[in-house]
């Protein structure tokens, strides 16, 4: 993952809204969510959360898919997993980490 994609996807998740409905996209799964769900969980207005749907798709860290008249909305776990081994690499200073030395640094 290169270093733009990460900024977009750090970005994207800096907003507080866009972090609850990443984070409900990932509590359902592969189920996915249909906007009307997502709006009806976080008691968001629609236009709102279009906006905010879009900055997600827009970063990667969520897809869309049209099923019938319906769009479903998932999290995009490679792109979260990428992001996450980008922030991590390296950690412990090239070692793996272990329970004890992660304990050493948070």
């Amino acid at each position: 993952m290169d270093e733009t994609a990460v900024v977009k996807a750090l970005a994207a998740l800096a907003q507080p809204l866009r972090l609850q409905v990443y984070r409900a996209l990932v509590v359902v799964g592969e189920a996915g969510l249909t906007p009307g769900a997502i709006q009806e969980g976080l008691g968001v207005a629609p236009a709102t959360l279009s906006f905010h749907l879009k900055e997600l798709v827009n970063a990667g860290l969520v897809t869309q898919e049209r099923a019938s008249r319906h769009l479903i909305y998932r999290a995009h776990y490679a792109q979260m997993n990428d992001l996450l081994g980008y922030l991590t690499d390296n950690c412990c200073q090239g070692s793996a980490c272990t329970p004890s030395a992660a304990a050493c640094c948070s």
